[in-house]
């Protein structure tokens, strides 16, 4: 490969890696916007002594994440693994915000 090749393959590397910090970074502060949301629902749960899983809930979650991978060219076994350790957080910040509701 000549130098200018190499520069060019170089170049349209590190345009890709830039695309992906750039993707990193809203998944990170996607994920920031939505345990704000899970954690107030788990504090709502807390406060009126809901259960903190829903397993209807994360069922359809599953299935519809899945599907929607599926749509974007991603392997849906990927999406379950992701979404589940999600929800598993999630349960584990309401079980969290439960166990502190009693303390107060």
């Amino acid at each position: 490969m000549t130098d200018a090749e190499n520069n060019k393959v170089m170049m349209r590397l590190a345009n890709h890696r830039d695309s992906i910090d750039r993707l990193d970074a809203i998944l990170i502060y996607t994920l920031g916007e939505r345990f704000k949301h899970t954690q107030a629902i788990g504090k709502l749960k807390a406060d009126h002594g809901l259960p903190t899983a829903d397993s209807d809930r994360e069922a359809k979650q599953v299935a519809r994440l899945q599907h929607l991978a599926k749509s974007a060219g991603v392997d849906p076994n990927f999406a379950k693994k992701i979404i589940s350790f999600i929800i598993e957080e999630v349960i584990r910040h309401h079980i969290q915000c439960k166990e502190n509701s009693r303390t107060r």
